[in-house]
């Protein structure tokens, strides 16, 4: 595997990793019209290309090398003041699961969030995602629980996560 820093011309690559592994992920727990909402409003070209110039925001594609395709993506913030890093984003592409590319982007995560010296990540996931199963196996265990309105009527109904980090220095990069 290979983590690759995105940058703006990679959008159109995380928009059709998102959508690919949405349609896979949440075509169960969404509406369409959830679903739909939610990739042009999270997903559009604007909405990422802000989020890359943001000095603590963090995008990398998952390549993996034995076909050099891309199968996923990550997406993390830091808040250096509450030590904390939130994992907004991991999918991969419904081909690529089961394969420890998951796994491994999560490693990279914990990686870089000791680099910065914060001491836990956090995640918000959906109450019905099977994904949690996949997070409590990797350390995380929920601390809270929310109803987010997030526009046009649509709500996330999630689980926070937390995993805390061990062994951080007291690196901080930008």
């Amino acid at each position: 595997m290979e983590m690759v820093k995105a940058t703006e011309k990679d959008i159109p690559a995380i928009q059709d990793l998102a959508r690919r592994s949405w349609e896979n992920a949440y075509a169960e727990i969404l509406s369409g019209e959830q679903m739909e909402y939610m990739l042009s409003t999270m997903y559009s070209a604007s909405e990422i290309a802000e989020q890359l110039q943001n000095p603590r925001y963090h995008y990398y594609l998952i390549k993996d090398e034995s076909d050099g395709v891309f199968a996923g993506f990550i997406g993390y913030e830091n808040d250096y003041e509450e030590r904390t890093t939130k994992l907004h984003r991991i999918y991969l592409v419904p081909e690529s699961k089961g394969k420890g590319i998951g796994k491994y982007g999560l490693e990279f995560l914990k990686e870089k969030v000791a680099e910065y010296g914060d001491e836990r990540i956090i995640l918000n996931v959906n109450k019905y995602n099977p994904a949690r199963n996949f997070y409590e196996s990797q350390g995380f265990s929920v601390y809270d629980k929310g109803v987010f309105d997030i526009g046009n009527g649509f709500v996330m109904d999630d689980y926070l996560m937390q995993l805390p980090i061990e062994n951080q220095t007291d690196k901080k990069f930008l």
